[in-house]
């Protein structure tokens, strides 16, 4: 009779071996294959082939040699399947049912597995090989809860679980949960923010990295040499769209603060992935160094909130989302009227357009408003900016101080926050390999939480404290930018954002053609 050996090792047969892991050599692939050549040549059987599986889990119904080996038993290529235990077969029970009392069956094949004395070809064994099959699943609910218990206290302490950090930053070569600066990624990251802040859309910058010749984030990371795949990709170019620029600009991870959780599995057996609503996310603040000011990063996020329109070459204007029409209040569209000789674009009442007996014709060109706007941001400035502000802002050496002293501590008290993390992971594995009693390990674990609880809560109190210092050195930094701001033809994006809240369009006088324009400001 012909015979085929499957072997399988996973992380679930891995035991802690000082700093490292160890494989149990009882469980070893090696081991295995000694173990049932020895058991078919007792019986007499010859073996067809050895079918091995490293490094998958026995819940994966897609191994490749597991595959392999249901296909060869399909087509009768031999007469028995022999394995160490069921649960190197599968840990999961419909996998049980389905093959080993149902196809297997059928196919006439018969399943031993040498350690369990489970052999389909003994009648009343079926039973014994059910409850095999509910203890192995009962195993790998625990350990995958076990494991989403791990994973959510080292999210919770601000450690980054990610297989690949996200583009602009790399693991640091001393602590892999830790993100530091991929300066290259960082500076197109820069970029993409700066143009997008002077006015450009998402589809133009895609476009001018495009002819470049920057690769987008999931070519770039293939290039470093790791084994990235984005399911979502649309090609193997590693082209910039406007997807891939949006989602740089919302990526709150840019500003320093570590952002996880925001999908999961369905469930344990499951590969797919969903949505976790962004109140259930995970974020810890100030866990690396950001790449972007917050200032900027809230600046943009205001804008992507304003749902601006382009200018249909890719480039908002100026004042998009902004302006209101005085009378109705709706937004002011822009339309283009074009003829072979010129191009001139109108801003025009929402409402009218779509129906023109709820409000009246309002309409303005748009680059006389834009000069118009820039024309009074000008001397507003000029009005309210005095050098006295100087003189009211420039003490802010104790201030500095203070920040510096806010961030020494709480920077010492995340690192006692890490070594507590260190700690649990430690008792943890002593708990997996034995070492303490379950009993011994609840009473250490209790400990170590309300300690690292109590460390938390003083981080979080220390963290109010240094942005509320922080926000009173914010003029400060506003001085400057004016001082920057004084000096221009046409108010940049930037500075629009600023100081203007909205803009209302009155409707134009046709005897005199005048029309008012009302600035509403925000500082």
């Amino acid at each position: 009779m012909l015979a085929a050996i499957y072997c399988r090792l996973s992380k679930e047969d891995m035991i802690p071996f000082g700093h490292g892991e160890k494989v149990q050599e009882s469980e070893s692939i090696q081991n295995q294959k000694s173990l049932l050549t020895e058991y078919a040549t007792e019986h007499g059987w010859n073996i067809y082939e050895i079918y091995c599986d490293e490094d998958y889990s026995g819940i994966d119904s897609e191994r490749p040699a597991f595959c392999r080996l249901l296909e060869d038993a399909e087509q009768r290529k031999f007469e028995i399947v022999l394995c160490k235990t069921q649960s190197r077969f599968t840990r999961d029970m419909e996998l049980v049912e389905r093959y080993i009392h149902n196809r297997f069956v059928l196919w006439g094949i018969r399943f031993i597995a040498v350690v369990d004395h489970v052999d389909t070809e003994i009648k009343g064994n079926k039973k014994a090989r059910q409850i095999n099959g509910l203890i192995n699943e009962w195993y790998l609910e625990d350990l995958s809860e076990n494991i989403k218990a791990v994973f959510r206290h080292k999210r919770s302490t601000g450690q980054y679980i990610g297989g690949f950090p996200v583009y602009g930053y790399q693991k640091s070569q001393s602590d892999k949960n830790k993100l530091v600066i991929d300066e290259q990624a960082a500076a197109v990251v820069r970029r993409i923010f700066a143009l997008y802040l002077a006015g450009n859309g998402k589809q133009q910058i895609a476009s001018l990295l495009n002819a470049e010749g920057i690769a987008n984030p999931t070519k770039y990371k293939q290039q470093k040499g790791w084994n990235y795949v984005n399911g979502a990709q649309r090609n193997h170019l590693g082209l910039w769209n406007k997807t891939s620029v949006g989602r740089i600009l919302k990526n709150q991870m840019y500003i320093g603060d570590l952002v996880q959780g925001t999908r999961k599995k369905v469930n344990y057996k499951s590969k797919e992935l969903v949505a976790v609503p962004k109140e259930d996310w995970v974020i810890v603040p100030n866990t690396h160094e950001a790449i972007i000011d917050r200032e900027v990063f809230a600046s943009v996020a205001k804008l992507l909130g304003e749902h601006t329109k382009s200018s249909g070459n890719g480039k908002t204007h100026l004042l998009a989302g902004k302006v209101r029409c005085m009378d109705c209040g709706s937004a002011m569209l822009k339309v283009s009227n074009s003829s072979a000789n010129y191009a001139r674009c109108y801003l025009r009442c929402k409402l009218y357009a779509t129906d023109k007996s709820c409000c009246s014709n309002h309409s303005i060109r748009l680059d006389r408003l834009e000069k118009e706007v820039s024309d009074r941001l000008k001397k507003y400035i000029q009005l309210y900016y005095t050098p006295c502000w100087g003189n009211l802002l420039s003490d802010t050496d104790g201030e500095e101080k203070h920040i510096a002293s806010l961030q020494k501590q709480i920077a010492c008290l995340q690192a006692d926050v890490l070594r507590h993390e260190k700690a649990l992971q430690d008792l943890y594995l002593d708990k997996s390999a034995g070492v303490i009693e379950a009993e011994q390990f609840a009473q250490l674990n209790r400990a170590y939480l309300k300690d690292s609880q109590r460390l938390k809560s003083r981080i979080f109190v220390l963290a109010q404290e240094l942005d509320k210092t922080k926000s009173n050195t914010d003029k400060t930094a506003l001085q400057g930018k004016v001082l920057q701001w004084l000096d221009f033809d046409t108010a940049p994006r930037e500075l629009i954002n600023v100081f203007i809240e909205s803009v209302e369009i009155g409707k134009r006088n046709l005897q005199t053609n005048e029309q008012n324009i009302l600035i509403h400001w925000q500082i």
